[in-house]
């Protein structure tokens, strides 16, 4: 199969585009043919290296952890998925990005999202929904397989630190969806976009708390740190209590301050439950860049320069 590989830590030009061998579907997982992959900025630290202490890649490895397309192995064990059916999912650490991947967490893509939407939306829900489930149990409902943390977010004030990226217009899609008022932050250009999903908007940087203390007299009762910013401590102050804040970012900064740091995992159910949302026209995946899988190099550059969510289309 074709795939995109790096033989080496580094820019987006260590990125080549080559024969690999295919994968093929273990117990519990299915192998789809991929028809578009993200890049999520997991990637980009993978690629360039910047994780290997922590996280080591066999080399040549193929980046990517999410992808949509349709399934043509069924592993072991599996039920509720046929050949041929429609998903989007979560593959391994880095190895969606090719012909073929492995997905061991997926749901139908919904009827109201193109291919590329389907694949932006797989880490990106899946994190976005992780976190709102943190804040929820803070906030008293306990979560279960029949219930979520965003049952208590309805009547809630949340404040979502980097509204317009691919997790933070998820978690804002979601809360808004359960009735939380959401305080949104991006740059001033993306404002239109949060309001059209319910949010009020403002921008980020210093006077933050002022600005929120505007929108919100009576304060916020959670929020989530979604962007690559230092703004953690900032949140923890707005909030009060560092209990309620969750990030999806800043792992040294919440045990310093005592917040939540949360990842997503590969579960179905996050994304059954984000397909939910989908179908219901509640959630629709924002892609900025659509790539062909020759253009890897670029979509790696184009990703690495924050200029929106960038999706690798596969033929």
């Amino acid at each position: 199969m074709l795939a995109a590989r790096f033989h080496r830590y580094g820019n987006p030009d260590v990125l080549v585009i080559e024969q690999a061998p295919e994968p093929q579907a273990s117990p519990g997982s299915v192998r789809i043919r991929v028809q578009a992959a993200s890049v999520n900025p997991i990637d980009v630290l993978l690629r360039a290296g910047h994780l290997h202490q922590v996280l080591p890649l066999d080399l040549p490895a193929i980046p990517g952890r999410d992808a949509a397309g349709v399934v043509d192995q069924v592993g072991p064990g599996v039920t509720g998925t046929n050949v041929g059916d429609v998903v989007f999912g979560l593959g391994g650490l880095a190895d969606t990005t090719a012909e073929h991947a492995v997905l061991t967490a997926w749901a139908p893509v919904p009827s109201t999202w193109t291919s590329a939407q389907a694949a932006a939306a797989g880490l990106a829900s899946a994190t976005a929904l992780a976190a709102l489930d943190a804040l929820g149990q803070v906030l008293g409902q306990a979560v279960s397989p029949s219930t979520s943390g965003l049952d208590a977010l309805a009547g809630r004030t949340l404040l979502i630190e980097g509204a317009s990226g691919a997790v933070g217009s998820a978690a804002a899609a979601f809360a808004v969806a359960a009735g939380a008022q959401v305080i949104g932050t991006a740059r001033q250009g993306h404002h239109g976009f949060l309001a059209e999903l319910g949010l009020l908007p403002t921008t980020y940087g210093p006077g933050l708390a002022e600005r929120v203390a505007d929108l919100a007299p009576q304060g916020i009762d959670a929020a989530l740190h979604a962007a690559p910013s230092t703004s953690l401590p900032d949140l923890v102050e707005i909030a009060g209590d560092a209990s309620a804040v969750v990030t999806v970012i800043d792992a040294e900064g919440a045990a310093r301050l005592g917040a939540a740091k949360v990842d997503a995992r590969n579960d179905s159910t996050l994304l059954l439950r984000a397909a939910d949302l989908g179908q219901r026209g509640l959630y629709s995946p924002r892609v900025a860049h659509e790539l062909p899988l020759a253009a890897a190099t670029r979509a790696h550059a184009l990703a690495e320069s924050s200029s929106g969510k960038v999706v690798i289309t596969v033929p």
